[in-house]
């Protein structure tokens, strides 16, 4: 088993001196590797590319802060798929946290969960076949399998215990006030069953709490973003509309508050501006990070097929890391997303060799047809390698000696 120590930023990791220095021109960057990163940067525009690149800095006080670079339209709008996950990892542990000081209960990681039914189809859930250890749905588990595969069944589960408003006020609490997350992943359902909560019941050493949250009231509108259409026809039930896919009610988040949120939980140290997650304990700070930095292959439960789960399977920049650090040296903490065309990766890379690391974030729209809904979104032949070309330059620029 791979042992994982919290990534600690080295003094070889960060910049020194006072200002922050300037951004870098990603623009210059990448038009100076144009070959390298292919197709989608003759029309980025197209493709509404964009990068954000962080890099830690040390201030004369001896805190660390980020020099933050940028490309393309922050305002322009993408749909951040599973990258989202990783919120309702956070608020979960807050929210138990929260109770446990308030009722001097002990809810946490270990905690089991049964899932109530209360939609057409439903059934009750107790447990968890991927779980070696008895078999038990428990939060810990529901997190490891959200960062290493991005399994959506749990991720829902954790919105039940979280519930619509909470899961959104965590992280406006936090500082990351673009989130907008109306609804369950790979679970279409009307807008109002979206605010409709199953019944989640927690037992843990003798203690049992059933939560039921009341259906969710809270107002959300995307109004951080400009146009929120996407394509220019659209497949449902079989038939072609000549119309856009609209995205005005579907979960939105600009890119920053994602590059954040993972520094808010791998790198607290780094001062972005954000209350941050000042409620985990080290110890559930300590489970994301291992979560969110192992590859399936690694990991002891759940188990995975490397054959099926590749190392970059939800580690999309990794086949362009390689190229500049080796493998063996090389850690990724990372969520990405996918999903509508719209490929998303959110990481904090690092070479344990040298400890240097930075954080990169990246959106790319990929779908040549123009048509959204008919799964012909050519990620594996334009989105995933761009964004390994991404890292791959990227990393060369900052890691050079």
């Amino acid at each position: 088993m791979v042992k994982f120590a919290l990534p600690l930023l080295a003094a070889a990791t960060v910049l020194t001196g006072a200002p922050v220095p300037s951004p870098r021109d990603l623009a210059a960057l990448f038009a100076a590797n144009a070959e390298r990163l292919g197709p989608v940067l003759r029309d980025p525009a197209a493709h509404r590319v964009q990068v954000l690149l962080a890099e830690p800095v040390r201030l004369p006080d001896g805190t660390f802060s980020v020099r933050r670079s940028a490309f393309g339209d922050p305002a322009e709008y993408f749909y951040p798929a599973s990258t989202v996950k990783l919120s309702a990892a956070v608020a979960a542990l807050l929210e138990l946290n929260a109770r446990n000081a308030r009722d001097g209960t002990a809810w946490g990681l270990a905690t089991r969960l049964r899932v109530e039914p209360r939609f057409p189809g439903d059934r009750l859930i107790d447990g968890d076949e991927t779980n070696r250890e008895g078999g038990a749905l428990t939060v810990g588990h529901c997190i490891r399998r959200i960062c290493l595969v991005s399994d959506n069944a749990t991720f829902n589960h954790l919105y039940e215990l979280v519930g619509h408003r909470r899961l959104n006020e965590v992280m406006w609490e936090a500082g990351f006030t673009s989130f907008r997350l109306h609804h369950r992943l790979a679970e279409p359902r009307p807008d109002a069953e979206q605010r409709q909560h199953r019944a989640i019941v927690l037992e843990q050493g003798g203690a049992t709490l059933r939560l039921a949250h009341p259906d969710s009231t809270l107002p959300l509108v995307n109004d951080r973003w400009t146009d929120q259409r996407l394509g220019v026809a659209r497949m449902e039930g079989g038939r072609r509309l000549e119309e856009p896919l609209v995205f005005e009610t579907k979960n939105a988040v600009r890119l920053q508050d994602l590059q954040d949120l993972l520094l808010a939980v791998v790198k607290p140290e780094l001062r972005t501006g954000r209350v941050g997650f000042p409620g985990l304990t080290v110890e559930q700070r300590a489970f994301l990070v291992r979560a969110l930095g192992e590859y399936p292959r690694e990991s002891a439960n759940p188990v995975y097929d490397p054959a099926k789960y590749p190392d970059d399977y939800v580690k999309f920049v990794l086949p362009g890391l390689a190229r500049v650090i080796p493998a063996a040296h090389l850690r990724i903490y990372s969520k990405v997303g996918c999903a509508y065309g719209n490929s998303i990766e959110n990481t904090w890379i690092e070479d344990t060799r040298s400890g240097r690391g930075f954080a990169l974030a990246a959106v790319v729209y990929t779908n040549p047809d123009g048509v959204m809904n008919d799964d012909q979104y050519a990620y594996e032949t334009l989105a995933w390698p761009f964004l390994a070309a991404v890292a791959e330059v990227v990393a060369r620029a900052v890691l050079a000696p």
